[in-house]
């Protein structure tokens, strides 16, 4: 196995003074692609934004390492410009900041230099039309009476547009239908590569379908389960949860 870009060793977290994630092992090297699933409440999620850095998560133990690098030691500003991205599960409204605004800012703040205006333009244009971006939104507000699937494509515009080392996808499919399902899956495929090592945290299989993950782990109660390869998830989408004590299905209602 190829160095890990991301390395997390017995981590610990609690939220307002309850422990959620209990001793968490995981290592991904850069390149790879690996799906993090388990039933609601397993702790999926807590880990994402302890990765992220945001403050109500509070460490209480273990280590991350990032490209080389002490991750829980930097500010959540600081992951970014180290390359670190997190498309959240519930992207929140900007009121008064326009999505050009923002993505042209963050690109500014995470190269750490301004990119001209043409560069910035051209950039925005190419990926907009990989994630079919309606280009009537960007002078409106971030995310600002914007439906699920077009906040989740907008997740995956600035993931596009950033470039980062590393990015953590939390429930991006969740709200999808298939046809935004299948448009976000292309735009996570095309930025596939060597440079990207991805976790994507998933509670169905079905984005599985059109993400084909590396690895697959299985989260329960605050640690990994099971790791495997994507047959696990084959798996899962026949059996659920039931093994690891939730009654819980892994394919969505319908699919």
């Amino acid at each position: 196995m190829a160095d890990p870009i991301l390395d997390i060793a017995g981590l610990k977290v609690a939220v307002d003074g309850k422990e959620i994630l209990k001793g968490v092992d995981l290592r991904i090297p850069q390149g790879e692609v690996h799906a993090l699933m388990g039933p609601n409440g397993s702790g999926k999620s807590t880990l994402a934004y302890a990765l992220a850095g945001h403050p109500r998560y509070d460490v209480t133990g273990g280590t991350v390492t990032f490209n080389g690098e002490d991750l829980l030691d930097m500010d959540p500003d600081e992951r970014a410009r180290a390359g670190f991205f997190l498309a959240m599960q519930y992207p929140v409204e900007v009121p008064g900041v326009s999505v050009l605004n923002f993505l042209r800012t963050s690109m500014n703040a995470t190269r750490g230099e301004e990119i001209s205006p043409r560069d910035f333009m051209k950039a925005f244009k190419e990926n907009s039309a990989l994630l079919e971006f309606d280009s009537s939104f960007t002078d409106r507000y971030l995310n600002e009476g914007f439906s699920g699937g077009e906040k989740k494509r907008h997740e995956i515009l600035q993931m596009a547009m950033l470039r980062p080392k590393f990015a953590v996808l939390d429930e991006t499919d969740s709200g999808l239908d298939v046809d935004a399902l299948k448009v976000v899956s292309k735009g996570v495929n095309a930025l596939r590569g060597p440079d990207l090592g991805c976790l994507l945290i998933t509670h169905y299989t079905r984005i599985l379908r059109y993400i084909a993950p590396d690895v697959v782990h299985v989260m329960f109660e605050g640690r990994i389960a099971r790791t495997g390869g994507p047959e696990l998830a084959d798996h899962l989408e026949e059996n659920g949860y039931v093994e690891f004590g939730a009654s819980e299905m892994a394919s969505a209602p319908g699919a």
